[in-house]
């Protein structure tokens, strides 16, 4: 790890807290997929809603993640840039700190390569609002490039994205972002937020109401080649 072993006793005994880079190099060397990270930061002052962390626990062992996401591009989907200006904005409008904003940012690159990159990554299906991909976050510098991304991530196998587009009016069952996470021991769980934090549902009569009103939403939307058609549209005005 390019550490001595006095540094390592002193971390191993709690005389010393490990540094954002011991935690990084850790995963490397332990090929723990941001494990180490993911424990640094909770560790630290979070900067997370309520709730979140227990979610991100269940995300990075999921078999099955449908979502739906308004607003912004899913989390899981951000480039490095736009989260940035995403978390840069929150330090701006003073609710966050510059620190916070960091970790928020690292703590995503985290939650990617867990979810992601993982040796069996899960089945995803995600359903964005439109406003998903005409929002301007960063401008057009940052929008471009994740647009590319948004195009680069539906060749994967395991990921599936269709636009939810505005004309679908009051027939949009879902105000708030929705996740249904479907767990290796043949459970259901669901995860939605507000500004204020987030919620993991554990109650299978409510996992299964969201569940059915999920299952509308791929009806509804545009198909996943007509999804990429206005990504691709919205992206050459960024030219």
């Amino acid at each position: 790890m390019g550490y001595s072993d006095t540094a390592i006793s002193f971390i191993e005994r709690v005389n010393r807290l490990p540094t954002p880079k011991f935690a990084v190099k850790a995963d490397e060397v332990f090929e723990t997929g941001g494990t180490f990270v993911e424990l640094y930061r909770r560790i630290k002052n979070t900067a997370l809603l309520e709730g979140f962390e227990e979610f991100a626990d269940c995300e990075a062992k999921c078999r099955k993640l449908r979502s739906f996401e308004t607003g912004v591009i899913p989390g899981l989907f951000q480039t490095p840039e736009y989260a940035a200006a995403l978390a840069a904005a929150a330090v701006r409008r003073g609710s966050i700190t510059q620190d916070q904003a960091d970790e928020r940012v690292a703590f995503l690159a985290a939650r990617q390569q867990r979810v992601l990159e993982r040796r069996k990554p899960p089945l995803i299906y995600t359903v964005m609002d439109e406003t998903c991909i005409t929002r301007v976050v960063g401008g057009p510098e940052v929008m471009g490039p994740q647009l590319d991304h948004l195009v680069e991530l539906s060749a994967r196998p395991n990921i599936t994205m269709r636009v939810a587009p505005l004309s679908l009016g009051e027939l949009n069952p879902f105000v708030f972002p929705v996740f249904l996470l479907y767990l290796p021991d043949r459970s259901l769980v669901g995860y939605t937020e507000t500004h204020a934090r987030g919620y993991l549902e554990r109650a299978p009569a409510t996992c299964a109401g969201w569940e059915r009103d999920y299952d509308q939403l791929p009806v509804e939307s545009l198909s996943t080649v007509a999804s990429l058609r206005v990504i691709r549209t919205v992206r050459r005005g960024y030219e």
